[in-house]
């Protein structure tokens, strides 16, 4: 991992003001003479900038986005917890860290401090961008706010607006961890039961009935307690609280509810869509009920040079990560 130390005044689109920037970022192979072989890889909610891990398949050596013929660029979000500023990050003006008092950013907020990284690491061009789920919406905002300098995009598990469901989960995960009485205590793990029960309520919406029926249905039919499903959920709440953090995943979920293509540009996503020039591939999850296929088939059917892919997974919106040989086959073929 390495760090990019931006040491002016960051604005951001509600008007704060954040003093300086740190963007942490994973770059792999290389830049060839004429800067034609750029993928740059959006990442979604709790992932971080080491791509190659939380995406292998897709991205590695035995994914499309090979480093031995791309150069791959990944790079942290504003507001996470893996090394860009967000709320474990020291405030210059206290020497404390922020905590609650990091401001709120929006979607558009990190594609522009990810733009800034861009400019620093002198790249004019990017030959793919990348992004699944809340990647997608980086990677639809930046194609919106740099429309020249995207040549190719690809799109999974996503839409052009964050959904009334969308936000009806993210509040109930920030319920959840308002709920914890050491929320906003101003340490590092305030609010970790609370977002132990914000990661089960995510898991399900991520997942589907199919899968868990499949996956978790308890083999012992005298059981009284103790179930297999939720032994899943509870190992999955504390996988997440052991790698993450309460303040960012409740910052992060405002941020994602931020996510709106037509605001500020008429009001209309779709028009705003229609604008791109972009080759673009969408693909779908048929069992993705958090984002289901009905929001990629409404970005096709707006986005002039675009193709629809739906991949048949009983994984649901995670199929975007579980996928990854039937995603990397679609992106060879198609690019």
């Amino acid at each position: 991992m390495e760090l990019f130390n931006y040491n002016e005044p960051f604005e951001l689109e509600n008007g704060d003001i954040l003093p300086c920037l740190t963007i942490a970022y994973h770059t792999s192979g290389k830049l060839n003479n004429d800067k034609s072989n750029v993928i740059w890889i959006c990442h979604a909610l709790t992932a971080n900038s080491d791509a190659e891990k939380w995406w292998p398949g897709v991205v590695g050596r035995n994914g499309f986005a090979d480093p031995s013929k791309y150069f791959i660029v990944c790079a942290n979000i504003l507001g996470s917890c893996y090394g860009s500023t967000g709320p474990l990050t020291i405030d210059p003006s206290t020497q404390q860290p922020y905590f609650s008092n990091f401001p709120m950013v929006t979607i558009r907020d990190m594609v522009r401090a990810h733009i800034i990284l861009r400019k620093h690491l002198g790249i004019d061009k990017i030959h793919l961008l990348m992004g699944g789920s809340m990647g997608g919406y980086q990677a639809l905002e930046w194609c919106a706010m740099e429309d020249n300098v995207v040549q190719n995009l690809f799109l999974v598990g996503t839409s052009a607006t964050e959904s009334a469901w969308g936000i009806a989960v993210h509040t109930a995960q920030r319920l959840a961890i308002e709920a914890d009485a050491t929320w906003r205590s101003h340490q590092k793990d305030a609010g970790a039961k609370g977002l132990k029960a914000a990661r089960a309520m995510g898991v399900i919406s991520y997942r589907n009935y199919r899968i868990l029926v499949e996956k978790q249905t308890e083999p012992d039919t005298e059981k009284l307690d103790n179930y297999k499903a939720s032994s899943y959920i509870n190992y999955q709440g504390d996988k997440l609280v052991s790698r993450f953090n309460a303040y960012s995943y409740w910052l992060l979920t405002k941020s994602m509810d931020s996510h709106h293509l037509g605001r500020g540009r008429g009001g209309n996503a779709e028009t705003v869509l229609k604008s791109f020039k972009q080759k673009t591939l969408i693909i779908g999850i048929d069992s993705d009920i958090l984002c289901p296929l009905h929001e990629q088939e409404l970005l096709v059917k707006n986005m002039p040079n675009s193709t629809l892919i739906t991949i048949d997974s009983p994984y649901g919106h995670d199929g975007f990560i579980t996928e990854a040989k039937k995603i990397s086959e679609a992106l060879a073929e198609w690019l």
